[in-house]
């Protein structure tokens, strides 16, 4: 009766700041607190009830708590955000609608017809039959016969009069002449004013594209800014040179495409 009335007033004194152990050998519940660590005498068998707590508990408890700090690391490192990398990407994004701007400055230069020959010259010119439209590179064959001559041959003679109808209201100002299965297309020379009309459509479209360059430079700069929280300065530094040199080279190609057609609209 007296270690139960001795564990009764254990468990009463340190009711509110410790923890309740189950003590399998006694079927009973034992209560470790620092006052029952620093030394509590049951009445019954002289013996400290911290004896046990030091034996027996305390191993316990500290056995539970690296089982808990194992448990928070776990959790921890399960939840920690991986950032992307997203350099890659931006620059990616950036270099794809540079290319678009080149390869649009491309199709409107083929557009701009020369005093020489070329088969590209017709490829934007639309082929409409029966209420379908067809690049006449679909449904002909172009060659280069000479400097001042192209061949037309299409895959359908059926189709010959609509090719035919197609070049000649072209803004190209060409004449073709039917000739066997292919239409003979002269390439005439071009007037001053002509020449000198073309080569400024070429310094408008060189403009046009470098200015979309470098609104696909700006966009990349902006996506860099929103991602810089998760970027390292150096990793900023780094992205920011290669979009710009990125620009740099995309401009310079435009630039040397733009050259090559004016020497070739002045014939040299």
């Amino acid at each position: 009766m007296a270690a139960s009335a001795a564990l009764r007033r254990a468990l009463a004194f340190s009711r509110s700041s410790s923890s309740y152990i189950l003590n399998p050998h006694k079927r009973s519940v034992l209560c470790y607190s620092p006052s029952l660590a620093r030394g509590y005498r049951s009445n019954d068998n002289g013996m400290f009830l911290n004896s046990y707590v030091n034996t027996h508990l305390d191993p316990l408890l500290n056995q539970w708590q690296r089982g808990f700090a194992k448990a928070k690391k776990s959790i921890d490192e399960s939840t920690v955000e991986v950032v992307p990398n997203v350099g890659p990407t931006i620059k990616s994004t950036a270099s794809t609608q540079m290319q678009a701007g080149i390869d649009a400055l491309s199709r409107e230069l083929s557009k701009l017809r020369t005093g020489r020959a070329s088969a590209g010259m017709l490829d934007h010119i639309i082929i409409e039959s029966d209420g379908v439209r067809t690049p006449l590179s679909r449904i002909a064959a172009v060659s280069v016969l000479d400097s001042q001559t192209l061949s037309v041959t299409p895959y359908d003679l059926d189709a010959i009069k609509d090719v035919e109808r197609a070049i000649v209201s072209s803004p190209l100002g060409l004449n073709p002449t039917l000739e066997g299965q292919r239409l003979v297309v002269p390439i005439p020379a071009l007037t001053k004013e002509h020449t000198q009309a073309m080569s400024k459509l070429v310094s408008k479209a060189s403009e046009d594209v470098k200015q979309s360059i470098r609104r696909a430079r700006q966009k990349a700069l902006d996506s860099i800014k929103k991602a810089v929280s998760s970027m390292s300065k150096d990793d900023v530094k780094r992205l920011e040179k290669e979009i710009d040199d990125l620009t740099k080279k995309f401009v310079k190609t435009a630039e040397d495409m733009c050259k090559a057609k004016e020497k070739e609209i002045m014939g040299k």
